[in-house]
């Protein structure tokens, strides 16, 4: 995720909706005095080849923690930081009520049964489990938690603006247009090759899968008017 206080805006980064590629993008554009939170090695060293900024100052300052912060610091010996994938409430309540409400708070959400279908190739390898146990197991949750849960709070949005996946290149420009950048963010095709079925999600998912899909993700449909 990145908060730019040169910019004025924080992305939150769901899964499986190209966030990588986006945060990569993103930092480009940031100042030195920016929050980028880390992202895995291979995709950092993607980021270092281009140029562009790495993560920084995701660590919370000591000046700002509180008496449970240092009892945990001393305890588990860990810094209390931002993350990858972190959630907006758990954002709000680091950098305060003030910050947040003056940024431009946006995040990507995606189809979620083409969602589902992304992360099972991202999650799997050979000998695959089928897509129906791959759902039964209980792993597809984590879409929900790095997707609705991330950018509501308390089932509401808490961002400024959800934007689509499916509208991605267009949705981008409309970005860059907003903060000014001085040319339309590129987007690196990060973790874009684990899926190796690349036909439509109606050809993949059986109707039962289908239905199953629909049950868990019907905030999403319904919020974003999502149809099979």
């Amino acid at each position: 995720m990145i908060i730019s206080h040169k910019r004025k805006f924080i992305f939150l980064k769901t899964n499986k909706t190209a966030g990588t590629s986006i945060e990569i993008a993103l930092s480009e554009f940031c100042g030195e005095k920016d929050i980028i939170t880390p992202i895995f090695p291979k995709d950092e060293q993607v980021r270092k080849s281009l140029g562009f900024r790495g993560s920084q100052n995701y660590k919370i300052p000591f000046p700002q923690y509180l008496l449970s912060d240092w009892i945990s610091f001393f305890i588990k010996g860990k810094r209390k930081q931002l993350y990858d994938h972190i959630c907006a409430s758990k954002v709000k309540g680091l950098i305060g009520e003030e910050v947040w409400n003056r940024y431009y708070k946006f995040c990507f959400e995606r189809n979620p049964w083409d969602r589902v279908i992304s992360l099972y190739y991202f999650q799997t390898r050979e000998p695959r489990p089928s897509i129906s146990e791959f759902i039964e197991s209980g792993k597809v949750s984590i879409l929900k938690q790095r997707g609705f849960l991330l950018y509501t709070i308390d089932g509401e949005l808490a961002v400024d603006k959800v934007y689509l996946y499916e509208n991605l290149y267009n949705e981008i420009e409309k970005i860059s247009k907003r903060f000014g950048f001085p040319h339309r963010p590129n987007l690196p095709n990060a973790k874009g090759n684990y899926r190796i079925d690349k036909r439509h999600y109606r050809e993949i998912l059986s109707h039962e899968e289908r239905l199953k899909i629909t049950k868990m993700f019907a905030q999403e449909i319904n919020l974003f008017g999502y149809e099979y």
